[in-house]
């Protein structure tokens, strides 16, 4: 099944009761049971719902995957994730991770015992450096948040499966149409669906795919002990949200192409960061490893003043946190998305504050080069 098709048929049976061909929205807390511990299937909706668990399905299709969970945060599932561990357990991640992750590892998860340590994964000597005796799982954002580094993902899988390392990757800035990470060998995909798999900026999300059984009854036993779980109607509205991911990723990724074409020529853009790019340091994994490259491009303008002035004068990029909606959106990392990582990490990481990260929406790209165009000329800033 080819994937614009498998976005549409995969995962979700049309209902066998009625033949609705939509997923109902079954806005329910809970059901009656024919006896005592007798039920159809659910008894509680934070332990299951239907209307969550056909998008739980869904995502385990499109992910390939053995099992699927719905949060109600990108974070709410990375927090699940991290419950697998044990208090002594050390975790190594990605240097230049979304903010979030960052905090979650550093404020929250710290004080309850698990340790971090945070490498460019794009390097396996690296990683090999990073390993403790209580290291217990790897976790990647690929490509990164915001610098776009490509981590190969086959390569370190077969370096975590050698040591027994859980492996985990954050799969929301490709999306399963262009990459499938458990094909590839990880154990656990994450998303943040409030991103491109929602894709509409109308609700906040999160999903997990494991690749396992084993996998899915932990994973499903912190789900329910935790109760971080996705309402229905924020289900339905993310099953709805897929159905069109292919349309958009191909929209989004053309129109940064088109974006980075502009860039690249412009003398106030000191460098820009995107896969797609053949100066791209792993251009070359991202065509071999990914079917595309993606929407979000970052760049540096050299100052906070010169991404101000270019920002204030945008009309079609809204200047906001979050990414992947339909909407193109602008951001400065330093001072939005990443603003809880200390600025000297920040700049050791490359993440100034000229950095500027772009969301291409599914605008007419003209629209948008002329927009970039018009910000960019103030006497050159």
């Amino acid at each position: 099944m080819k994937r614009k098709t498998k976005l549409i048929h995969g995962g979700i049976p049309i209902d066998p009761h009625t033949g609705a061909v939509s997923v109902p929205i079954y806005q329910v807390s809970t059901y009656k049971q024919d006896d005592i511990g007798v039920h159809k299937g659910y008894e509680y909706s934070r332990t299951g719902n239907p209307t969550r668990h056909a998008l739980e399905q869904y995502i385990a299709d499109l992910e390939e995957g053995a099992r699927g969970f719905a949060f109600s945060s990108g974070m709410a599932a990375i927090h699940a994730v991290f419950s697998l561990f044990n208090s002594g357990d050390h975790i190594i991640l990605t240097d230049d991770v979304y903010g979030g992750t960052y905090r979650i590892a550093t404020k929250v998860l710290s004080r309850l015992g698990l340790s971090s340590t945070f490498v460019d994964t794009t390097d396996l000597d690296e990683i090999e450096k990073a390993v403790k005796p209580n290291t217990k799982a790897l976790f990647v954002e690929t490509p990164t948040n915001p610098l776009l580094k490509v981590t190969d993902i086959a390569a370190v899988s077969g370096w975590a499966k050698s040591r027994k390392l859980l492996f985990i990757v954050d799969n929301t800035f490709s999306t399963p149409y262009w990459q499938t990470p458990i094909a590839l060998g990880a154990d656990i995909v994450l998303h943040s669906a409030t991103k491109y798999l929602g894709g509409h900026s109308d609700v906040v999300a999160g999903l997990a795919v494991v690749s396992s059984g084993k996998l899915g009854e932990e994973l499903h036993f912190i789900q329910n002990a935790t109760g971080g779980v996705l309402g229905p109607h924020d289900s339905w509205l993310l099953i709805r949200g897929l159905k069109t991911l292919g349309l958009r990723m191909e929209a989004h990724e053309h129109n940064a192409r088109e974006i980075v074409s502009f860039l690249s020529g412009h003398p106030v853009v000191k460098n820009i960061y995107y896969p797609g790019l053949e100066s791209h340091p792993q251009h070359e994994l991202a065509k071999q490893q990914a079917r595309g490259f993606g929407g979000i491009i970052s760049f540096d303008v050299g100052s906070s003043q010169k991404a101000s002035e270019v920002i204030k004068k945008l009309k079609y990029f809204t200047l906001a946190e979050s990414l992947g909606a339909v909407e193109s959106l602008i951001s400065v990392p330093a001072k939005m998305t990443h603003a809880s990582i200390p600025k000297e990490r920040r700049e050791e990481l490359g993440i100034t504050d000229g950095l500027i990260r772009i969301s291409a929406g599914i605008e007419d790209s003209e629209d948008l080069v002329e927009d970039l165009a018009q910000s960019f000329n103030i006497n050159e800033i």
